[in-house]
């Protein structure tokens, strides 16, 4: 096949493997809500998983490694063959990799009947395998630039890797260096992609209306900076995730990235919600890194596990909902602007992420506050599986591939 679009017309089976978006963003919405509505029995204490991990290691695994890891694959076996030119991975050899991830996801709800090391080899599987792939892609193609994202990559899977060792040794891995690492590499590609992204869409928004003004170029000397800054305070916060230095070094890094964003004129994009969400979501990393930083100089303020849930909900949650929803839409030949069920989506798991946060802040009000939390998530992600569903599902017209 010589192009994208011969090789996608030759594709005769199912339609949810002619691109790397399809099965991974359907598949990340839909077990994001089912993980959600298992979640509120196992804490209610009326349901139990046959799982090794403990119920909020089980939680916080199948969200960030599992959740958050479908959506990166969806998104980089997408924005890879752009930036290389070459081919992307379609029809069986997509599907193959898709059930890499769903073995993973039964693995570890069912690892209290496998050995230790048997559950971190299925589980880790898929994220070793689109690496590799990805990293032939990428070096195939010359494009050296972006061997970054591959090394956050790297690093994201060394956290679940680390994440299934400290299962095994007994430990309270949903407050240990797996978790830590993982979400930092998470924040990390947030900080990094989304520093390309949300000022590159935002400036073609503005353009077509004719805007004077524009956001700043990304990746300019401050934005630099408030990178490196950010970097600093990660590996402070995974190596010392209490020490005064890193609530310092979290709250310069939250200073400067509020200021990086204020610099995207996200305050002229409120007349399309798809424009808007996408600074939305980076907004929670800043308030991730002021929270977490008020939590060590200040402890009582959110909770700890409050001020996390601004990067691991917040952040992690809305931004890729942000990138799902845009991504489906412009490459299913869609216009690119948000119809109500969007905003209905947005909007719920917005009010979620505030939910989960306030337990934190009012403990009396925990168990409600996170049922609340939870229904939310689940109603959130349930309207972008109907929402979305059908443009995921289907072939799209031949000409709007």
């Amino acid at each position: 096949m010589t192009n994208t679009s011969e090789q996608m017309r030759a594709w005769t089976g199912p339609a949810i493997l002619t691109y790397g978006f399809r099965p991974f963003f359907f598949g990340a919405a839909v077990w994001a809500m089912l993980a959600m509505a298992l979640w509120m029995p196992i804490l209610s204490g009326h349901l139990m998983l046959p799982t090794a991990f403990d119920p909020v290691s089980w939680h916080a695994h199948e969200f960030l490694f599992g959740y958050l890891g479908a959506v990166v694959a969806g998104f980089l076996l997408t924005a890879v063959p752009n930036w290389t030119g070459r081919l992307p991975i379609v029809g069986w050899r997509l599907g193959m990799l898709a059930g890499l991830w769903l073995l993973g996801r039964v693995a570890v709800a069912v690892s209290v009947i496998m050995p230790a090391v048997l559950v971190a080899i299925v589980d880790l599987a898929f994220p070793v395998v689109f690496a590799l792939l990805i990293a032939r892609e990428i070096l195939a193609g010359k494009n050296w630039r972006n061997l970054i994202v591959l090394a956050m990559l790297v690093v994201f899977i060394i956290g679940n890797a680390l994440f299934h060792w400290e299962v095994a040794q007994g430990d309270f891995a949903a407050h240990g260096y797996g978790l830590r690492l993982g979400l930092g590499a998470g924040i990390m590609m947030i900080a990094f992609i989304g520093g390309r992204i949300v000022p590159s869409f935002t400036r073609n928004w503005l353009v077509k209306r004719r805007r004077a003004f524009l956001p700043m170029a990304p990746m300019q000397s401050f934005d630099k900076a408030a990178l490196a800054a950010l970097l600093v305070a990660l590996v402070l916060w995974v190596a010392l995730p209490l020490g005064t230095l890193t609530g310092l070094a979290l709250a310069l890094a939250g200073l400067l990235h509020a200021l990086r964003l204020a610099r995207w004129a996200g305050h002229r994009t409120f007349a399309e919600p798809l424009v808007t969400v996408l600074h939305a979501g980076y907004a929670f990393l800043p308030l991730g890194a002021l929270a977490l930083a008020a939590e060590i100089l200040m402890p009582g303020a959110f909770g700890m596990a409050g001020a996390q849930h601004f990067w691991m909900a917040g952040a992690v949650g809305l931004m890729t909902l942000a990138v799902m929803t845009r991504a489906t839409l412009g490459h299913t030949g869609q216009n690119l602007t948000a119809g109500a069920g969007t905003v209905a989506v947005y909007l719920t798991f917005i009010l979620s992420v505030f939910a989960r946060v306030a337990g934190g802040i009012w403990p009396e009000s925990a168990a409600m506050l996170h049922v609340m939390a939870g229904l939310l998530w689940v109603a959130a992600f349930g309207g972008f599986a109907v929402v979305y569903g059908a443009l995921l599902l289907r072939q799209p017209a031949a000409k709007r591939v």
